[in-house]
């Protein structure tokens, strides 16, 4: 039997196998979607009236805005959404929920840190996914490169403001008891309405998720 000479190049993905690697990927990330435009609207509603509301109501419908993006993507590359594991992200979110946070039944102010951090790792998943079919649009006629780019631009944006709002929630909770903490200085704008401040941290990476 003739082995492959060891260092050889491997083949690449037949068609078939490709377009089923396409639709587990991209039903993963419609599942996370799903999770994050779930969980990012309930934030908004806990923080309707607050300073941290409006940018949080902003970030929600970008971001159900971005999941039917995802769909819509889906249908041109004719790959159909698996609802089931939709529903298993759903139920994810859900479990999410009890993870402890200081009060076993009250909301804790640590539930925004938590919550807002859940967010950022989702939107940076989000921005992997806009640069993967970035990748993508310059062998495929049916995926428009420039809308893929507006998308990746919009989920650095998202990603700053959830910074923003992330680095208030971590100094209320976490450095209240300290009178020495630093007052919030006035974050760049993320296109976004008045997100808290956050600290330089080098160049914002984009992100963008659904």
């Amino acid at each position: 039997m003739n082995a492959r000479p060891v260092g050889s190049p491997s083949r690449s993905p037949s068609p078939t196998h490709a377009q089923r690697l396409l639709a587990i990927y991209l039903n993963d990330h419609l599942a996370g979607a799903s999770s994050g435009v779930a969980l990012i609207r309930r934030m908004a509603r806990t923080h309707r009236g607050t300073p941290a509301g409006p940018p949080l109501a902003e970030l929600a419908e970008q971001i159900a805005e971005d999941r039917e993006s995802l769909r819509e993507i889906m249908t041109a590359l004719d790959v159909p959404a698996q609802w089931p594991r939709v529903v298993v992200g759903r139920l994810a979110e859900k479990a999410g929920r009890l993870k402890l946070n200081g009060h076993l039944v009250s909301r804790s102010p640590l539930s925004d840190v938590l919550e807002l951090e859940a967010m950022r790792i989702g939107v940076q998943g989000k921005a992997e996914l806009w640069q993967s079919l970035g990748i993508l649009a310059q062998t495929a006629d049916h995926l428009d490169q420039a809308a893929v780019d507006r998308l990746l631009t919009r989920a650095r944006q998202q990603a700053a403001a959830l910074d923003g709002l992330h680095d208030e929630a971590a100094r209320r909770s976490l450095t209240s008891a300290s009178p020495s903490a630093p007052a919030s200085t006035s974050a760049p704008s993320s296109g976004l309405p008045s997100a808290p401040a956050r600290r330089d941290r080098g160049p914002s990476r984009r992100t963008r998720w659904a």
